[in-house]
C-alpha cells in the first residue's frame, strides 16, 4: 500500500509513523529541500472498498521557498518583519495600517479615511508582489472598534467587486500606533 504526497506528487511507499518521521529528520538535517512526514491519517472513504490511509505533511527547510517583498510605495514594517512574503504560489501581506507611505502619518483619525489607505497601500504591495485584489483569496481585518463593521464594508467592497475573498473581521484590544483598523491578506499567484 502506498500514501499519496501531494507536496511532490509522486507517491511513497507506507510505513510506520516513527520510521518516516527519523527519514524526515536525517533529511532534514543533511539540507534536502522537503522532507514528508506523516502525522495524521486522513481517510479517504469509498463505497465498495476498504478506506486506505491518506497521510502526507510537508515540511521545507529550504529557506529559498520564501522571498520578502518590499515596495516604497508603501508604509515600511514598523517591526522584525516583512511588508508581504511569497512563498508556494501565495503571497501573505502583513498586517497593514493606514498610513501615507511618504510621512508615515495617519491620512486621518477617521476609520473610514485609514480603510482606503489600507486598500491603497494593500494594492501596492499586492502589486510589488506580482498580484492584484482579483487574487486575494483571504483577508482578516482587525477593528478597535466592532461598531466601524459597516462604514469599513462599504469601502472594502469597492475593492472587492466580484467574488470577494474569504474574510474574518475581529474587535481587537489595541493597534499598533493606536489605528482604527488592520488588515491583512493572503493572495495566490
Amino acid at each position: 500500500m502506498a500514501s499519496w504526497c501531494a507536496s511532490r506528487c509522486f507517491q511513497i511507499p507506507a510505513m510506520d509513523v516513527a520510521a518516516l518521521r527519523n527519514r524526515a529528520s536525517i533529511a532534514a538535517a543533511a539540507g534536502v529541500g522537503c522532507a514528508s512526514i506523516a502525522g495524521t491519517s486522513f481517510l479517504r472513504s469509498s463505497k465498495s472498498k476498504r478506506a486506505l490511509p491518506f497521510t502526507c505533511l510537508s515540511i521545507s527547510t529550504d529557506a529559498s521557498l520564501k522571498e520578502a517583498v518590499k515596495t516604497e510605495k508603501a508604509p515600511a514594517a514598523l517591526g522584525p518583519y516583512s511588508q508581504a512574503i511569497k512563498s508556494n504560489n501565495l503571497l501573505f501581506v502583513s498586517g497593514v495600517l493606514g498610513l501615507v507611505p511618504e510621512t508615515g502619518k495617519f491620512v486621518s483619525d477617521n476609520v473610514e479615511e485609514q480603510t482606503e489607505q489600507i486598500l491603497k497601500n494593500m494594492g501596492e504591495i499586492l502589486k510589488a508582489g506580482g498580484a492584484n485584489y482579483s487574487s486575494v483569496v483571504k483577508t482578516t481585518i482587525m477593528l478597535a472598534d466592532l461598531k466601524d463593521f459597516k462604514k469599513v464594508n462599504e469601502i472594502y467592497a469597492k475593492y472587492f467587486p466580484s467574488t470577494p475573498p474569504a474574510r474574518s473581521t475581529y474587535q481587537v484590544a489595541a493597534l499598533p500606533l493606536d489605528a482604527k483598523i488592520e488588515i491583512e491578506c493572503i493572495a495566490a499567484l
